[in-house]
């Protein structure tokens, strides 16, 4: 995790405790000190009240959308475990019914996109080697997955390098700082043009956990 989260974390109070993602796994960790603790553990994105809580962003959108004469766009929403792809998914089927939500990922962690194309759930080879590491898991949610696979029509993936183009264009054009996973959308949407399947297309730009040497990597990078 970049520093900045564990820093910022820390200061509001929490405590963080640190694992090896190749080696550990963060569920059975978690389920353990729920148990061990008595504390109350709420999962990143397999929790239905998670999944609702962020499909708040889709009804942004479906609002926003209405106000500017949209209502049929293509929304391309940063990807991990789904929570947040699965509750604007959720939302704009109700909200915006014409808006086709389609997850993104990184190269070589695209297991949302290829459990979609297969039906079923795929995992990927390895659990770290990508710079968008807030979005790197090992495979789609099981509550997540069902609701992606009925409502969202494919996934893509981007690269660590149109992550972080798509970073430095959102500091310089739009004024806005993205982490690397939090820019996976907007990448799709500035360099996969010609894989897209509508004229509008809506990125959902999320999370700005980056650290300075990160940050300066993405603005050093040739476009």
């Amino acid at each position: 995790a970049p520093a900045i989260k564990i820093n910022n974390t820390r200061a509001l109070g929490g405590e963080v405790i640190l694992h090896d993602r190749d080696t550990e796994d963060r569920d059975a960790l978690g389920e353990a000190m729920e148990r061990d603790r008595g504390l109350t553990l709420v999962r990143p994105f397999d929790d239905p009240q998670v999944i609702a809580g962020q499909g708040t962003a889709g009804l942004e959108i479906a609002v926003q959308g209405a106000d500017m004469g949209i209502s049929d766009a293509q929304v391309l929403v940063c990807c991990g475990g789904g929570g947040l792809t699965s509750g604007i998914a959720t939302a704009l089927a109700a909200d915006a019914p014409k808006m086709r939500v389609c997850p993104v990922e990184p190269v070589g962690f695209d297991d949302t996109a290829r459990s979609l194309v297969a039906g079923t759930h795929q995992t990927n080879a390895q659990t770290s080697g990508s710079i968008c590491d807030a979005i790197v898991t090992p495979s789609p949610g099981k509550l997540t997955f069902p609701i992606l696979k009925d409502l969202c029509p494919r996934g893509y993936a981007v690269t660590d390098e149109q992550a972080l183009m798509a970073i430095k264009l959102a500091f310089q054009r739009l004024k806005i700082v993205l982490e690397p996973g939090g820019a996976v959308a907007l990448a799709a949407a500035l360099f996969l043009g010609d894989a897209l399947s509508h004229d509008t297309v809506i990125a959902v730009a999320s999370g700005g956990n980056i650290d300075d040497d990160m940050f300066r990597r993405a603005l050093e990078v040739r476009l």
